[in-house]
């Protein structure tokens, strides 16, 4: 299946087995999942999300500072 990553810092995709999580694709992208918020359709999703189907994500980048 293939995995879409977008957003503001973000622009890749890749192939993954069905079952893959959010969390293990966005690794794989060298994207921290720490650092991110993940979205589809205007729905957060948790990185333990399993994926299912070719599917863009919206990424949004979250920092704290002081």
């Amino acid at each position: 299946m293939e995995v879409h990553f977008h957003g503001r810092d973000v622009e890749i995709s890749a192939s993954f087995e069905t079952g893959t999580t959010v969390r293990d694709a966005l690794t794989a992208c060298e994207i921290l999942p720490s650092m991110v918020i993940v979205s589809y359709e205007g729905t957060v999703l948790p990185h333990s999300t399993k994926l299912t189907q070719d599917i863009k994500l919206l990424v949004t980048t979250i920092s704290s500072g002081g």
